[in-house]
């Protein structure tokens, strides 16, 4: 079974496509299980991380998989603990270890970090990997624009990509407005907000009825339509085909409005300011 899922180009000439499997808290036999069913309905982007420790599971999904490796895209992310440049150069060495992989297509900085101020730093490693041939695309995540301006600024290398949360309780409209200008590509971790039951609002349901689709899906459109890639996490074959099934509608501009009008300036799920937030 094959579900097509529309690509765009990163600003480095890396294809991917605009949704993609998160893959948190999947792990062992199943996690890779999960993960494999997705690539087998059409799935192509997943993304993992050195903290999720799950980069192994990733792996080995795609070594069981029947598409060729090519046609996949796996993104891993480098956590804060070790942003400096020789602890940066063996993290990405040990990801691929651990993925039995020879290259990523993604490499991110989890987080900037800044306390520590080491960001640079791991970018330049990031920056090198790629060169190597380890890493075909890198970026960020949960980067603010000066911290994007200052690693462009003294590397002279901008991200392909800024991996944020955005949901419709936060709708990053200023940093979205950034990136577009920027032409860095922005992708949306936690799309429905970690909290299912937070999205059962009478606002979504009714855009919902009207469309005969689910919440879920009207607000993964929605992040299709602001030009986001979203990652929605999920084990459940039946979810999996849910989430990608949003390709044969579309919403209005009112709709949009409203879903966005959801938006709250407390809207960050833990508040996780990244001005602030250090992540190891």
């Amino acid at each position: 079974m094959r579900n097509a899922i529309p690509e765009i180009t990163l600003h480095d000439g890396l294809t991917i496509p605009v949704m993609g499997l998160g893959t948190y808290l999947l792990k062992g036999n199943e996690g890779a299980y999960a993960i494999n069913n997705a690539i087998d309905i059409g799935y192509r982007l997943i993304d993992s991380a050195y903290n999720y420790e799950n980069e192994g599971t990733v792996g080995e999904a795609v070594r069981r998989c029947s598409v060729p490796r090519e046609q996949l895209r796996i993104t891993s992310k480098l956590p804060g603990r070790y942003q400096s440049y020789e602890k940066a150069v063996i993290t990405i060495e040990e990801s691929l270890y651990r993925a039995n992989l020879d290259y990523y297509d993604l490499y991110l900085i989890h987080w900037p970090n800044p306390k520590q101020d080491l960001y640079v730093e791991a970018w330049q490693t990031l920056i090198d990997a790629k060169e190597k041939g380890l890493i075909r695309s890198i970026g960020v995540c949960n980067f603010l624009r000066e911290h994007i301006e200052r690693l462009e600024k003294e590397t002279g290398v901008k991200p392909s990509i800024n991996q944020i949360e955005l949901h419709p309780f936060f709708n990053q409209a200023e940093q979205r407005k950034y990136h577009e200008e920027k032409n860095i590509a922005t992708q949306s971790w936690s799309p429905l907000t970690r909290g299912f039951k937070e999205l059962q609002i009478d606002t979504l349901q009714k855009i919902a009825v009207q469309h005969n689709k689910t919440i879920v899906q009207i607000v993964l459109r929605w992040h299709y339509q602001l030009g986001a890639i979203s990652i929605p996490k999920s084990a459940s074959l039946e979810r999996q085909l849910e989430n990608i099934s949003i390709f044969d509608f579309s919403l209005d501009e009112t709709e949009m409005k409203i879903i966005s009008e959801l938006s709250r300036p407390d809207g960050r799920i833990n508040n996780q300011d990244p001005a602030v937030y250090e992540e190891f």
